[in-house]
């Protein structure tokens, strides 16, 4: 598993909201462009579905992803069909604002085609230390705007 904490002066609640808003997450990793929502979902629940749209260099491509966790202030979690990771957000009290970590954690094999493409160098060479410092940087954009807004 890999995860990446940052502390926060801002509530947990307008945390989770920024975090949760799966259309404006673009706003805030250097790889996810935004996502939609499925089957009429509107907003985090547990079981909404989305799809993820991403970018890097020429590289572009979409992910499905269903909602495992929607816990406003506490929790927010998603299974990735395609790649078999999970992503996810906790947020604690601390002191005067709140520890939000970033993590991810492979829940069952890679398809062989993701694997290629990983390997490539075609979306980044060294793709785990990407991956991790891609969560430093979506995590400090959240920090500015949660602590502006």
């Amino acid at each position: 598993m890999d995860e990446v904490s940052l502390h926060v002066a801002a509530p947990a609640e307008r945390i989770y909201d920024l975090i949760s808003d799966v259309t404006q997450m673009g706003r805030w990793s250097p790889e996810c462009t935004g996502g939609r929502w499925l089957d009429g979902s509107t907003g985090p629940a547990v079981g909404a579905r989305f799809k993820g749209s991403n970018k890097k260099g020429v590289m572009r491509w979409s992910t499905k992803c269903e909602i495992t966790k929607a816990e406003r202030a506490s929790a927010f979690e998603w299974q990735v069909a395609e790649s078999g990771m999970l992503w996810g957000y906790r947020f604690e009290p601390d002191g005067d604002g709140t520890l939000v970590t970033e993590y991810r954690e492979k829940t069952r094999d890679t398809p062989f085609y993701v694997k290629a493409v990983q390997r490539s160098g075609l979306i980044g060479k060294d793709r785990e230390n990407l991956m991790v410092d891609g969560m430093k940087a979506t995590l400090e954009k959240v920090k500015q705007a949660a602590e502006t807004g």
